[in-house]
């Protein structure tokens, strides 16, 4: 029994100190990225208040200059590392990190929008690299799959800045009449600093100028 109770006490003990380090690492990790939304978008707008909704979810109010965006909100969604079962099932999951964007334009879009950006990623199977083998291989760009029955002329200022090299790496973006008209998430892995971020915000910014043409 006494071993019980010191296996017990020690086990008790690893998982507050993870439960505490890990904490710490992800507030720590928050406040970083968040650093380098305000460094990115110093000259355009600030940060009015942030507060933590839960240990991997950090969530900043931006007020941002006249004539960018309207009750801009950031909310960076982090692993939930602090719990060790959480986060190892969302490892397994293959959950990734994300920043997402949130934000009013000055004139709301007459439509609804939804994208969602996916990649199938595969090795070269033996047959196809196989040189005795004649094969015709075909290099196709981006392939668009919709469930509009007509595709609007609106839409493609909207699309073509996603093709771009800037916006390739935006998980999913969304416009609607309602608030937010403008939603947009990225992977945190592909922000690493200023440069990046700024860059981020730069796709925003083209996105909402392509919601304001498609209305003219």
């Amino acid at each position: 029994m006494r071993l019980i109770a010191i296996a017990a006490l020690c086990a008790t003990a690893v998982d507050v100190l993870w439960f505490f380090l890990f904490s710490r690492y992800n507030r720590r990790k928050g406040a970083l990225v968040l650093r380098w939304v305000e460094a990115a978008c110093a000259t355009r707008a600030r940060v009015v208040e942030t507060k933590w909704s839960s240990r991997n979810c950090l969530q900043a109010q931006l007020h941002f200059a006249a004539h960018w965006f309207e009750n801009a909100r950031v909310t960076i969604k982090l692993l939930p590392r602090p719990l060790l079962v959480q986060w190892l099932v969302c490892l397994w999951r293959r959950q990734r990190e994300t920043v997402t964007f949130e934000a009013d334009l000055d004139d709301s879009p007459n439509f609804h929008l939804e994208i969602s950006r996916h990649r199938w990623l595969t090795q070269k199977p033996k047959e196809i690299s196989n040189p005795t083998r004649n094969w015709i291989l075909s290099r196709p760009g981006p392939v668009v799959l919709t469930t509009r029955t007509e595709w609007t002329h609106e839409l493609t200022p909207l699309v073509n800045t996603l093709m771009t090299s800037r916006g390739h790496n935006l998980l999913t973006v969304r416009f609607r009449p309602d608030s937010p008209h403008l939603s947009a998430t990225i992977p945190l892995d592909a922000l690493s600093g200023e440069e990046t971020t700024a860059s981020f915000l730069s796709v925003l910014r083209d996105l909402a100028a392509g919601s304001s043409a498609s209305r003219q």
